[in-house]
């Protein structure tokens, strides 16, 4: 080896141990003294010791103008991003599904709030629009971190006339809806651009210690909008009961193993699972028709031990929905939630909704439909946010997917909420279930008897009189709606015991 061969390894070993938090003591301490993890820590978390191919390690802002050389390649390691591809989940078996997610490997972006403070400068951005280029190419999933400030005035080594307009990353993350499955984790203050490629991605997760907006406190103050601190902007409390986040992590640690489980449910089967016991479901509904029950054991009670994962808990809390899996098998789940409207759904739970049964067909992800809901919420207040055309979305929405769809009748199935639930009709599904519980009409058997009843029951001026004969008149109606009864007609395919719901659905999915 002559001596320039070795003077270049050095120079070599020295730039790329700049990136690094041994020689980013400093910045390393920052972090660790906040309770965080430094940027390079949670890239070896993600990729749980299997090699990670880094690109673009020795990039630095675009300050070599106004800034020491030398000092940029430390304090502004890698341009503030950190952009790479590692396998992740190996132990599941490839699906090889339209979503083309055949491989293990995986697109890591991790920005580094140690690096001017995580803002998006030109090369920053440049190392991004390749990630993605990458990710849409070789059909990978992204993983992206997006703790940051968003775009970064201060970078000079670009044309002096520079909208930033030009800037593709965002139209280009955006395209990737529908082509690979993108997964959004973050911890901090995570405001303006980094908020955007949060927001766009398919499934978003962040700690409790996260602030998201669309703009942080200088851009706001700068609008003339008055001066707010960056914990007043986005806490996570705001944003997970708006739906802005779906899964609340409790700290970097905690999302990146629910980044990593949700990431799964895209990749394939897994071979280690267990099946809940064959008595789950005996005892879940109460004997009273008119009492609530508790959905999550129904559905605990279906699919594999501790395999569920809810999407959007604290938003549209009238819809339950989320990943699972049956003897390993990936599933989406939809169901009703009668702790809340009584299961009626409203423009929060169509909302989301529609979105996740979109992000299931996308990838060929089938779906499980527990439905017990007395129809669409309705009334002035529901009109005001735009009820006739968000819940009418969810036709669209089911008309137009190209998966299999089961759904299972718990108890009440009513009204158009029902037929939304059911992807259409109750026709739709590829297998339509129900428990002898099941009951089913066009509206809600109370409404039904006083709209259809109401001047029989007006004659009757005696209240006990009334009452008597509205009770009469629901038994016939509720006998007529009986699933065992909507069966002899063909309305339905089958009433099943509820402990074998599992293995019914298993091979209808299979």
């Amino acid at each position: 080896m002559t001596n320039n061969t070795e003077q270049t390894l050095k120079e070599l070993e020295s730039r790329l141990a700049n990136t690094q938090d041994d020689v980013r003591s400093t910045q390393a301490a920052k972090r660790h003294a906040k309770g965080f993890n430094t940027a390079r820590e949670n890239v070896e978390k993600l990729c749980s010791g299997n090699l990670f191919r880094e690109y673009g390690q020795l990039a630095v802002a675009a300050q070599r103008q106004r800034r020491d050389y030398e000092e940029l390649q430390t304090e502004t390691a890698a341009d503030g991003v950190i952009t790479g591809i590692s396998p992740i989940n190996n132990e599941f078996i490839a699906l090889g599904n339209k979503a083309k997610v055949s491989s293990h490997d995986t697109v890591i972006i991790v920005n580094d709030y140690s690096v001017l403070a995580g803002t998006q400068g030109y090369f920053h951005h440049l190392k991004l629009d390749r990630m993605i280029e990458i990710a849409l190419k070789k059909q990978l999933p992204i993983i992206m971190l997006t703790e940051g400030g968003g775009g970064r005035p201060g970078d000079t080594d670009i044309s002096t006339i520079n909208s930033g307009l030009q800037c593709t990353t965002f139209g280009r993350w955006a395209g990737l809806i529908g082509k690979v499955p993108r997964i959004a984790v973050n911890n901090g203050y995570c405001f303006a651009g980094n908020a955007a490629l949060f927001g766009a991605a398919d499934i978003t997760i962040a700690t409790t210690s996260s602030f998201i907006g669309m703009a942080g406190p200088a851009m706001i103050e700068g609008g003339g909008l008055g001066k707010f601190s960056p914990t007043d902007i986005g806490p996570i409390d705001v944003q997970a009961k708006n739906g802005v986040v779906d899964i609340v992590a409790e700290n970097e640690n905690h999302a990146i193993e629910i980044a990593t489980n949700c990431l799964s449910f895209f990749q394939g089967h897994h071979t280690n699972w267990s099946a809940p016991e064959d008595d789950a479901l005996d005892d879940v509904l109460p004997d009273d028709r008119r009492f609530v029950y508790d959905m999550h054991k129904v559905i605990s009670g279906i699919v594999d031990k501790n395999s569920f994962i809810e999407i959007a808990k604290q938003y549209g809390t009238a819809i339950i929905q989320g990943f699972a899996r049956i003897e390993g098998k990936p599933i989406g789940v939809i169901a009703s939630n009668c702790k809340v409207l009584g299961g009626a759904i409203d423009v929060d739970a169509a909302k989301k909704l529609n979105r996740f049964m979109k992000l299931c067909d996308q990838f060929a992800i089938p779906i499980l439909s527990l439905c017990d809901t007395p129809g669409f919420m309705v009334g002035p207040e529901h009109e005001k946010n735009g009820a006739v055309r968000y819940l009418s979305e969810l036709f669209a929405t089911g008309a137009n997917l190209s998966i299999d769809f089961v759904a299972v009748a718990i108890r009440k199935c009513y009204g158009l909420g029902a037929q939304a639930m059911l992807s259409g009709s109750i026709s739709s599904p590829s297998y339509m279930l129900s428990w002898p519980t099941g009951e089913f009409g066009a509206m809600g058997l109370e409404g039904a008897i006083k709209l259809g009843f109401k001047k029989e029951l007006e004659k009757q001026t005696e209240p006990a009189m009334r009452q008597a004969l509205f009770d009469k008149l629901l038994a016939q109606q509720y006998q007529k709606g009986k699933a065992l009864e909507v069966a002899t007609v063909l309305e339905i395919d089958a009433v099943i015991e509820p402990r074998n719901t599992r293995k019914i659905v298993l091979a209808a999915l299979n």
